[in-house]
């Protein structure tokens, strides 16, 4: 049963996953099937919210923290291996963690490097400040 505080959505939820059911099998409205079926194949993330409040609406966060490198790689015009582009998606995916985490990325990227040259195991991401 999903609820927050005293309100109960599990009717609303059943009624809406029902309509959803009958559009997914239409055979006359065929933008209608679509997105039914598409919230049917996701039903568990989107509704996850109702289970757990604090996580947010959207992922409006992640795409905007995204924005600048898909500029970057427009502007460079993508990277053009599959080594190259696994290294840039690690490399965004460090850097945009330690903005996250309030860390400097340079800072971790450096000991990464130090620690590599080394031999070492790559060091662990940064944890927030204060943690």
């Amino acid at each position: 049963m999903v609820s927050i505080g005293a309100i109960n959505y599990q009717s609303a939820l059943s009624n809406y996953r029902s309509t959803c059911e009958v559009m997914a099998a239409s055979a006359t409205h065929t933008k209608a099937r679509a997105l039914a079926r598409e919230i049917l194949n996701d039903w568990e993330a989107i509704f996850q919210v109702l289970a757990h409040p604090q996580l947010p609406l959207t992922n409006n966060e992640a795409e905007q923290a995204l924005r600048h490198w898909v500029i970057l790689r427009s502007i460079c015009h993508g990277i053009r291996t599959e080594d190259g582009t696994r290294i840039f998606a690690i490399l965004i995916s460090a850097i945009e963690t330690c903005r996250v985490r309030q860390q400097s990325p340079w800072i971790f990227l450096a000991a990464v490097f130090r620690q590599r040259r080394a031999e070492f195991s790559v060091p662990r991401l940064p944890l927030v400040k204060g943690d």
